[in-house]
């Protein structure tokens, strides 16, 4: 999925590949949805496909199409001066990832349950990925990784601290608990991408933090340029596609994915008896009833068919990297 050799810093599609965009930006959209009806149809026009959300603190998506029909996207909306510094993470696709064109309307564009937050005033201050290793070192600086645990459980920052939440929107509660705007001068967080963090870093800043940090680009750019010899991250980074985890220099790692769960998986967990391809794994065999197991075999049993005709099965499509 991610292409590594660029022109001018795009992508180089070659015959029929498709070019992938992620792109979010928090910022104030109270026309959202009288947004949605046009951008839907440029869209369409432009032959592009994927989910686009909309909200009124801003817009996350992830589309696909030919070059010329992203850009196309891309242009339209940075003609809005609201939106004209989006900025997007490309990769490519043999062939089309996406089934049709989802314009949908949200109240928040990456969910975290407290709508009220004003990312686009409040969030924290970016840090570049040069100068992450000097931050996160101070005595004085609580490191906090904003993920969740299937993802922590693969790799974070040394001495960061996991919350241990199983989805994004039990942050703000865990935030409330343990941290004290008195005590916590220093507050650095990070995520994937760099979405998640920039809400959070908005979320205590409104709650009367002062100095907070996050890492711009996420995990994600500082795995891209950081030296690994002088590098602070340990183990690997989950990403939301069919690489599953990268390293350093953006090198897919050694998981798998469960296809039951979404959780990675190494050799040992493939290796134990819950484990059924495209069925269940050690962390879900016990959590999902005879008849979820049943369609899951009945889809894998689809897509061993597909590939036995040099087919892409829409059902193994990657997941969206636009939430990070």
């Amino acid at each position: 999925m991610e292409a590594m050799a660029t022109d001018n810093g795009r992508t180089r599609l070659d015959g029929n590949d498709i070019l992938i965009t992620a792109f979010y930006c928090f910022v104030k959209l109270d026309d959202h949805e009288r947004m949605q009806p046009p951008l839907r149809q440029h869209c369409l026009d432009n032959d592009v496909r994927g989910i686009i959300l909309l909200a009124a603190e801003g817009i996350n998506a992830t589309i696909a199409g030919p070059r010329d029909g992203v850009m196309a996207v891309i242009d339209r909306l940075r003609c809005d001066p609201r939106l004209s510094r989006l900025e997007w993470k490309e990769s490519i696709a043999q062939g089309q990832p996406f089934r049709k064109l989802r314009v949908r309307l949200k109240k928040e564009i990456i969910t975290m349950g407290v709508p009220t937050i004003d990312v686009a005033e409040h969030s924290g201050r970016y840090v570049e990925p040069e100068q992450w290793n000097e931050l996160i070192q101070q005595e004085d600086v609580l490191v906090i990784d904003t993920r969740n645990t299937y993802e922590t459980g693969i790799g974070t920052f040394k001495g960061a601290i996991d919350p241990g939440i199983e989805s994004f929107s039990e942050l703000p509660d865990w935030l409330d608990r343990n941290l004290d705007p008195g005590r916590h001068r220093k507050v650095a967080m990070f995520c994937t991408g760099g979405i998640r963090c920039e809400k959070s870093t908005a979320y205590l800043r409104q709650a009367g933090f002062d100095e907070v940090y996050h890492l711009k680009g996420g995990i994600l750019k500082y795995l891209e340029h950081a030296a690994r010899e002088s590098s602070l991250w340990e183990g690997e980074c989950f990403v939301f596609d069919e690489r599953v985890s990268v390293g350093h220099g953006l090198v897919p790692g050694n998981l798998d994915l469960c296809r039951g769960c979404r959780a990675p998986i190494d050799d040992m967990d493939k290796s134990r008896p819950e484990y059924i391809e495209g069925v269940s794994c050690p962390s879900c065999h016990d959590q999902t009833s005879p008849e979820q197991k049943q369609r899951f075999a009945q889809r894998q049993m689809q897509v061993r068919l597909a590939s036995g005709r040099g087919e892409h099965h829409m059902g193994h499509q990657p997941m969206s990297d636009s939430v990070s």
